[in-house]
């Protein structure tokens, strides 16, 4: 099985050392230069990854439609995120209002755990601008990017919203979800955790 990545954000770096365990070929695109940009800016240059507190907790706090997200915070907790930092050389600490962050202080070395999470032996990464889906018979059959196409089996967009387009968060999945034929219900800003 073949799948492609949309984005080498946060999500789309743990979407993609997550299917590399089933899948025989990953391939990411990132359009920046870089991954993980808005990671790097996150809590001031130092990656606030997570937050301490019971899961419970966390979804109080959220002003809207907190229990759409009881089964994603279940199924990948904060626990589960900070193992997979450590498990790729990052050490973590717990600051006031049980913020969690590097022991370093540095996003670069949270960027760095993820990219050596995700990149695995059947993982590539491609520098590209993914222009549009490939849909045939009513399901997604891959990408069409400013270079090429790349034909999946599956494809995972993460994108990220629209909350910082100088970091590639241009509302891109938007775009990718509607031309899927899903219906884009006005997003809210909202700051979440890794």
């Amino acid at each position: 099985m073949k799948i492609v990545v949309i984005g080498a954000g946060a999500a789309g770096l743990l979407a993609a050392g997550k299917a590399a365990e089933t899948a025989d070929e990953v391939v990411i695109i990132e359009k920046n230069d870089i991954i993980g940009k808005k990671l790097l800016i996150t809590g001031k240059g130092r990656c606030n990854i997570t937050n301490s507190a019971d899961i419970e907790d966390m979804i109080g706090q959220y002003p809207r439609n907190a229990k759409f997200l009881y089964s994603a915070l279940y199924t990948f907790t904060n626990d589960d995120i900070i193992r997979i930092i450590e498990e790729n050389g990052v050490k973590t600490k717990v600051e006031r209002g049980g913020r969690v962050f590097p022991v370093t202080d540095k996003s670069q070395d949270v960027v760095k755990a993820l990219k050596k999470y995700a990149l695995k032996p059947n993982v590539s990464l491609v520098h590209d601008t993914v222009k549009s889906l490939i849909i045939s018979g009513g399901a997604v059959k891959g990408v069409k990017t400013s270079k090429t196409s790349i034909t999946a089996d599956r494809v995972i967009i993460c994108t990220g919203g629209k909350s910082y387009p100088r970091t590639g968060s241009t509302g891109d999945g938007y775009k990718f979800a509607k031309q899927a034929g899903h219906t884009i219900i006005e997003p809210k800003a909202s700051l979440i955790p890794v």
